[in-house]
C-alpha cells in the first residue's frame, strides 16, 4: 500500500487530499492500475484531479521566446494544454530555440507538436512591429 498526500489545485479551496493506491498480490490492481481510494476532498473535482496526479501527472507550461523586429524582445507562450510531465524537459528545449518575427499575436502558434506531445505552444502576449 502506498499513501501520498496531495493538495487539490481544482478549486479555490485547495482540500488536502490522502490518496491510498493498493495492488492485488500480482502486483496490481483491476485492469493493471491500483486499486486508488481518494478522501479529504469535498468537490468530485479534487478526485479526478488526485487520481490524474498519482497515476499520469501533467502540466501546463510557460515560457518565452524571443522576437526579432518587436516592440519588446520576447513574448510569453505556453501550451495550449496540459502535457506528460515528463515531456516538460524535452519541450523546454524546443522553446528555447524558438524565434519569431514581429508582429505575433495572442494565439499565434509558435510550435504545432511541441516534443511530440500533440501539443501546440500559442503565443499569449501581443507584440507589434516596431
Amino acid at each position: 500500500m502506498e499513501v501520498r498526500e496531495l493538495t487539490c489545485i481544482g478549486c479555490p479551496l485547495g482540500c488536502s487530499l490522502t490518496v491510498t493506491m493498493e495492488w492485488d498480490k500480482t502486483g496490481e490492481g483491476t485492469d493493471g492500475v491500483p486499486v486508488i481510494t481518494v478522501t479529504g476532498n469535498t468537490c468530485p473535482r479534487g478526485e479526478a484531479y488526485a487520481r490524474k496526479e498519482v497515476t499520469d501527472p501533467t502540466r501546463i507550461v510557460t515560457s518565452s521566446v524571443t522576437v526579432t523586429g518587436g516592440t519588446i524582445a520576447k513574448a510569453s507562450v505556453k501550451t495550449a494544454s496540459d502535457i506528460p510531465k515528463g515531456k516538460i524537459f524535452a519541450c523546454m528545449e524546443e522553446i528555447r530555440n524558438v524565434s519569431v518575427a514581429a508582429p505575433v499575436h495572442i494565439g499565434d502558434v509558435v510550435i504545432e507538436n511541441c516534443a511530440g506531445t500533440g501539443v501546440a505552444v500559442v503565443v499569449t502576449k501581443d507584440v507589434e512591429l516596431a
